[in-house]
């Protein structure tokens, strides 16, 4: 089972905080993602008392059962307009009673039947609007908007789930991707659009390493009201044009598709900025057909609002050759700098490196240095000498794995891990991917994923939580494809046609299934980010439900969803493969509570306030390729009535 979970892994003023203390109103908890909520009734003196107060099941169990082994349960609710509102992993739009987990209204988009997307049935969330110009009590006044797995970006009545008519045809917009796919899974929405200045903006998720000319990762604008196209951005084709060093050679950028955003972005209003974590250009393993450093992919990309211009960028990665996307929300924090509080953007990446970013400028605040690292790519491959290194805070997760580092629970399990690792090329982070195979640690699926990070503006502390494995790569000529396929048909080898190279991903793991690399395989880590130091670390899970027998062992687990902090001084958190929400002291990382979970619990939590009682809320559904147990509910935690 934990084979299939790491191959997903594969006292400052705050402007981005919720308007009303208690209320949830976006994913992040607000626009900038920060994860925060000014609820306090929960603190580290009665955390232990938490009692489940209600269970709701979306039925998804019964009405999808055949697609349930393709879906992943990450929605993270949110309070609008009277309801807690979700999205099933389906795109079911659902509005529960904050206070009874009643239902209220459901929407169904209807996903074509058999329908099959590349990167499972998924469904973040959705994305609260509030029409300024509406009477209230209209129609849409305030809306819902949702993109799909089927590329339609939806918008609805938050008090009652009708389609907003006016907004495209009939309430949705079909997204084109501006090419033919090979499939019609290969595109698709999985994260909550954004909304700035009556404007909503879409990223995309896209199958990796089947071609060079993927789709493109465009981002899409569209009038917040009537659904018309304001502005797209490619991060490719923009990069050509203004970066010409990044894409040198001619015509290269016009066939190479992805550099998506498929994690959520984040928005600040009254800068009128949007913030995209972009991903690699396609494909992710052999960059031989785009030269350069490929910007603005795997960046940190502030775009104007009403243009689509881009205002700055930071690039994480130069020329990615690891599949090291920028996989989470960047984080709209506010910071202390020489006595003077400053507006940043905190920037949680795979490499298991945190990026502080001005937000105005896009500088680092906290030094960044081009460091050396490991050459000698594959035939044909293009890269980057040296790496962006930023000196503070300190990684959160190992970046080097060697023989003598590998683990076991006997001495033939460490021994053959031992062997493996000894076999391949393994030189530390941004080693490249080679015919030999190459140790990637840490992995594709992070360091941090989409889960992103918590911040707590009183403390200037940023929470993030981390899973710790390896990949092996390994880079077969393109004319041993079919062979190397047939041979192996249950592992993932993919073409990277028309390329020289097709590869071969595994993970590093022992004859027992077990990983190569130490545990803890999952931590929660509280940053300063005042200091860039270290407060904490502390272990992520049991393995209690991924042994044969219920042992519940500390060594953490890979990890999928994303923590919350709130001002009564607490860190909620599922994502481990346990199925619990857990509570940590945000202050000394002591775990002070688990509550058990019907199902997997791979998905961030929320919390808000309801006539005087504060509820944690957390979807339990699992995840299919993390090999979690399935369900489809939605658990809601409280203090036990005063009465």
């Amino acid at each position: 089972m934990i084979r299939f979970a790491l191959y997903l892994l594969s006292g400052l003023l705050l402007l981005s905080l919720p308007a009303v203390a208690g209320e949830w109103p976006h994913y992040g908890g607000d626009a900038g993602g920060t994860r925060h909520s000014a609820a306090a009734e929960i603190t580290p003196s009665n955390v232990d008392d938490l009692q489940q107060a209600w269970l709701y099941s979306t039925g998804d169990m019964t009405a999808h059962a055949d697609d349930m082994k393709h879906s992943a349960f990450e929605g993270t609710p949110v309070l609008a307009a009277g309801s807690l509102v979700f999205c099933s992993p389906f795109n079911e739009v659902i509005a529960l009673d904050p206070g009874t987990g009643a239902q209220k209204w459901r929407y169904d988009p209807k996903i074509a039947t058999g329908y099959r997307p590349g990167n499972q049935f998924v469904c973040r969330g959705v994305t609260p609007w509030t029409d300024e110009t509406a009477a209230s009590g209209d129609l849409c006044a305030m809306r819902l908007f949702m993109g799909t797995v089927d590329s339609r970006l939806i918008a609805l009545d938050a008090a009652t789930g009708q389609p907003c008519l006016g907004f495209g045809m009939d309430g949705e917009v079909k997204i084109d991707p501006g090419m033919g796919l090979q499939w019609p899974g290969e595109f698709q929405i999985t994260s909550p659009p954004a909304v700035a200045n009556g404007v909503v903006v879409v990223g995309s998720s896209i199958s990796d390493n089947r071609r060079v000319d993927a789709p493109k990762g465009t981002v899409r604008a569209f009038d917040a009201r009537t659904g018309k196209p304001v502005w797209e951005f490619n991060p490719i084709v923009r990069g050509a044009a203004d970066h010409p060093e990044s894409w040198p050679r001619g015509g290269i950028a016009a066939r190479t598709g992805h550099a998506n955003v498929w994690a959520p972005m984040a928005a600040d209003a009254a800068r009128g900025l949007f913030f995209l974590p972009t991903s690699s250009p396609s494909p992710d393993f052999f960059g031989g057909e785009r030269a350069g450093d490929n910007r603005y992919a795997n960046s940190v990309v502030a775009l104007d609002a009403a243009t689509g211009k881009v205002r700055w960028s930071f690039q994480t990665v130069h020329h990615d050759v690891w599949d090291y996307d920028v996989p989470a929300q960047p984080s709209l924090v506010t910071v202390m700098r020489e006595g003077k509080p400053v507006d940043a953007v905190a920037q949680v990446t795979k490499t298991g490196f945190v990026f502080l970013l001005d937000r105005d400028t896009g500088e680092p605040l906290f030094e960044v240095e081009e460091r050396p690292v490991p050459q000698g790519g594959a035939l044909g491959e293009f890269l980057s000498p040296t790496q962006p290194v930023p000196v503070a805070p300190p990684p959160l997760v190992p970046q080097e794995l060697k023989a003598e580092d590998a683990w076991g629970l006997t001495p033939w399990d460490r021994a053959a891990c031992r062997e493996k690792i000894a076999g391949a090329r393994s030189e530390g982070l941004f080693t490249p991917p080679s015919e030999q195979g190459t140790i990637m640690y840490p992995f594709t699926g992070g360091g941090a994923n989409w889960g992103g990070a918590a911040f707590d503006p009183a403390t200037s502390t940023l929470y993030i939580n981390t899973s710790r494995a390896a990949h092996l790569i390994t880079l077969i000529p393109s004319e041993n494809f079919e062979a190397a396929k047939a041979a192996e048909p249950n592992e993932e080898i993919s073409p990277q046609a028309p390329t020289r190279w097709a590869v071969k991903r595994e993970l590093v793991l022992s004859p027992l299934d077990l990983p190569c690399n130490p545990p803890p395989w999952g931590m929660l880590t509280a940053v300063d980010l005042s200091t860039g130091t270290i407060k904490w670390e502390s272990v992520l899970g049991t393995v209690r439900d991924l042994a044969p027998v219920p042992v519940p062992l500390k060594w953490g687990t890979p990890n999928f969803g994303g923590p919350i902090v709130t001002a009564g001084g607490v860190v909620f958190i599922g994502a481990a493969m346990d199925d619990y929400l857990r509570a940590f002291d945000a202050a000394s990382g002591e775990e002070l509570w688990k509550g058990r979970l019907p199902a997997g619990g791979q998905a961030t939590p929320m919390t808000y306030e309801w006539e005087g009682r504060q509820y944690v809320v957390i979807a339990a559904g699992g995840h299919a390729r993390a090999g979690t147990k399935l369900g489809d509910f939605v658990v809601a935690f409280a203090l036990p009535r005063a009465e």
